[in-house]
């Protein structure tokens, strides 16, 4: 059960609306208007759906994101890239621990500033998440 909309504020509609989200007792929702009927729907379905497929887009370049980041980090030797790459493995776990705690308020606002969008339909499917500057699938 999350505890807050990892996204809010970044979830359209298929109508490109804003998508709202809420508090009912413990659990975070993210609200659809569904013709005038408010659909609630479970913050951590939607979440967990983004997660995977940002997980999918960095699936095979754990090696070189591994080398990046510990570059990033001044920390360029094997320990650090063999540490980093090792989460980027168990993705799994680190996309429940980020359901458990949230996405910082900051991260979150430069998402929506890179232009970040995550479009769903008012089931709760996930139909689109766009990120500009992306290089598409086909154009690898």
């Amino acid at each position: 059960m999350a505890r807050q909309a990892l996204f809010s504020g970044l979830v359209v509609d298929e109508l490109d609306r804003p998508v709202s989200s809420t508090q009912v007792g413990d659990e975070a929702f993210y609200v659809v208007d569904d013709d005038g009927f408010k659909r609630h729907i479970s913050a951590e379905q939607i979440d967990r759906q983004v997660l995977a497929e940002m997980g999918k887009m960095l699936e095979g370049h754990e090696q070189e994101l591994s080398e990046q980041a510990a570059k990033m980090m001044g920390q360029d030797d094997i320990f650090t890239r063999a540490a980093i790459e090792k989460q980027l493995e168990s993705l799994d776990e680190q996309f429940d621990q980020v359901i458990k705690s949230g996405l910082p308020e900051a991260s979150r606002a430069y998402l929506g500033m890179s232009g970040f969008k995550v479009r769903i339909n008012v089931h709760g499917d996930l139909l689109e998440i766009q990120q500009p500057g992306r290089i598409a699938p086909d154009e690898e």
